[in-house]
């Protein structure tokens, strides 16, 4: 049986979309020096904060692992630890380790609130990281050419050109 870690990567823009003020979201996810599932997505609800919207992402990203983890676990791929999750967002990852609700964080919907749960059981870790290192940056908003390109090769995405097509 291999042992590996895998390690997430969640991020999000707050009210990014001018039309409707809902947000976009992102996460990957690798495992040794490769990503193999990352996802991008306009959030089905309005978040009131940043906090709000890196919640909601992260508690996406903790589901996501969770499934990844059993199917890892079907091909015995036994992990090294829990998940790590990367949030460029201390707030978030102060509402995910304390177990106690708080005035500020009731208008949160309860469904995201499993994190927590997650996070005692060591399915995951949320660990902070920059914004400048944050890789799912890349899903959720438009980026400098430069910026972009950066993320493109931590992810190793490379464009791929059929016959003509290009």
């Amino acid at each position: 049986m291999t042992k590996s870690r895998m390690i997430g990567y969640t991020d999000s823009d707050w009210a990014g979309s001018i039309d409707d003020m809902k947000s976009t979201s992102g996460y990957a996810f690798s495992l040794g020096s490769r990503f193999f599932s990352w996802a991008s997505k306009k959030q089905a609800t309005i978040a009131q904060s940043t906090a709000e919207v890196e919640y909601i992402v992260a508690a996406e990203t903790t589901s996501q692992a969770i499934w990844l983890q059993r199917i890892l676990e079907k091909m015995s791929e036994q992990q090294d630890g829990p998940t790590i999750i990367y949030c460029d967002n201390r707030s978030t990852i102060a509402m995910t380790k304390n177990p106690v609700h708080h005035q500020r964080t009731k208008h949160i919907a309860i469904k995201y609130h499993f994190i927590k749960e997650a996070e005692t059981t060591k399915q995951i870790q949320p660990e902070y990281c920059s914004t400048e290192d944050q890789v799912a940056n890349i899903f959720t908003k438009a980026l400098p050419r430069v910026k972009f390109e950066q993320l493109q090769a931590m992810l190793r995405v490379t464009e791929i050109c059929i016959k003509e097509e290009c």
